[in-house]
């Protein structure tokens, strides 16, 4: 039997979401942003309020990148949702973590989490949701198979469950998408 339990937006898995500009001044900011996902096969969508140091550099510089931290760097993913560059100018360096500049659009890779979307401002609706193209996806090669495609088993990612503010990992592989199901097509 099922319970009503407390109204959240409870559709999971979450991602755990990365989001690097950089400030006016060229440093280096970072935001974890976990109300995201896919738009369209080469669209991000993020809810976002207007009042973040990341909103004000995504639409000044046009583009940002989007990055899934691991669970070797959960302490660090959550500080950048806990303090605004805003007000912390030295955030990103107090992390010890390292960035370059992308190759395709002017925002900052974060070297340590392994996989990065290059992406351009694309809009923003009524919402308050952001809509980015992806310019160039890259992952280190320890997170691919010998195809060459992101292996999500060897990511470590991180999700975040909205209704309790915890983090866990991404789980085990179940079974191949449009293909299981045909068990119960025949």
């Amino acid at each position: 039997m099922k319970k009503e339990i407390k109204i959240a937006p409870l559709v999971y898995p979450q991602p755990v979401i990365m989001i690097a500009t950089y400030n006016e001044d060229g440093s280096v900011d970072v935001m974890n942003a976990a109300w995201g996902g896919a738009a369209d096969n080469d669209m991000i969508m993020i809810s976002l309020s207007d009042n973040h140091a990341t909103v004000k550099n995504l639409l000044r510089n046009k583009a940002v990148t989007i990055s899934m931290p691991t669970a070797e760097y959960i302490k660090e993913a959550d500080y950048f949702g806990m303090v605004s560059s805003l007000n912390t100018k030295d955030k990103f360096e107090r992390t010890g973590l390292h960035a370059h500049k992308a190759e395709t659009v002017n925002a900052p890779v974060i070297e340590e989490f392994p996989v990065c979307l290059e992406c351009e401002f694309d809009s923003v609706d009524d919402y308050g949701i952001y809509f980015f193209k992806i310019k160039k996806a890259i992952a280190e090669e320890k997170v691919l198979d010998a195809q060459g495609n992101l292996n999500l088993s060897k990511c470590d990612g991180v999700l975040f469950d909205v209704a309790t503010g915890k983090y866990f990992r991404i789980g085990e592989y179940l079974a191949k998408a449009f293909s299981i199901g045909r068990e119960v097509k025949k």
